[in-house]
């Protein structure tokens, strides 16, 4: 795996560079930078697999170097000795966090997670070249991500699905729930031209023939295993639309 190092203190990446030679041996340092900017032209140049990454530096801190990219396709670890921004680092799709001084065992857990994070990408990159020769109607499955590999889920047994960060909730009509590391946004690319798939709230995305009751004042959707979704302000009139045109509403 390719390596890129960005912190502004000369000592902590000499002491992670150290760990890295010593204890891992399938990880190539491609290069270091001081900087955000400097970090930024380096990722672009080299297409590191992960980035190490501290948060506190001048000018820019770590959190903004996303700013320079309009898609993400290495790891970030974070490393850092400021444990209050471990709950943003996750929103933000860190692959792990790591307190300074770095422990080896820290270090070689947030490895094997990238490790297993690209394993996935690569077999999900593989399933959606396959999706892509097929029409839309004939995608009867949609592959989620597990830490052992990926379950394959026909698309009528999902209920909804729930956002949790940078996390998805999938319910299913056997009263399962499935936590997978893909931001909602992915399902919603996928089931677009699925017409009975709805995005009530930015924390929903509801299967229409599962629904058991709808609170038209409360603005609240019963799914048919209990569980209440609610449906935005800015979203209501379109979603009484849709069932009318739907014909499940009158």
């Amino acid at each position: 795996m390719k390596a890129v190092l960005i912190d502004d203190e000369e000592g902590a990446r000499i002491a992670l560079r150290g760990l890295l030679n010593q204890y891992c041996e399938d990880v190539e340092i491609v290069t270091e930078c001081s900087n955000v900017p400097d970090g930024a032209i380096a990722i672009n140049r080299y297409q590191p697999d992960v980035v190490f990454l501290d948060i506190e530096m001048p000018e820019y801190n770590g959190f903004e170097l996303l700013d320079f990219f309009k898609e993400i396709n290495f790891e970030i670890v974070f490393v850092t000795a400021y444990s209050q921004y471990a709950v943003r680092a996750f929103e933000v799709s860190a692959i792990d966090y790591i307190l300074k001084p770095v422990e080896i065992e820290s270090l070689k857990s947030a490895l094997e997670k990238v490790k297993q994070k690209r394993s996935q990408s690569n077999i999900m990159q593989r399933l959606e070249l396959m999706k892509t020769t097929y029409k839309g109607d004939d995608v009867r499955k949609i592959a989620l991500p597990m830490s052992d590999g990926l379950l394959f889920v026909d698309i009528n047994e999902i209920v909804f699905f729930e956002a949790d960060r940078a996390y998805t909730n999938v319910f299913l009509n056997n009263g399962s729930k499935i936590t997978v590391s893909k931001p909602m946004r992915t399902f919603e690319d996928i089931l677009d031209n699925r017409l009975f798939f709805y995005r009530p709230h930015r924390s929903y995305l509801i299967n229409l023939n599962y629904i058991k009751k709808y609170v038209r004042g409360e603005s609240l959707i019963m799914m048919d295993n209990n569980i209440i979704v609610s449906v935005s302000r800015e979203r209501k009139q379109e979603f009484e639309n849709l069932l009318k045109e739907l014909r499940l509403a009158v």
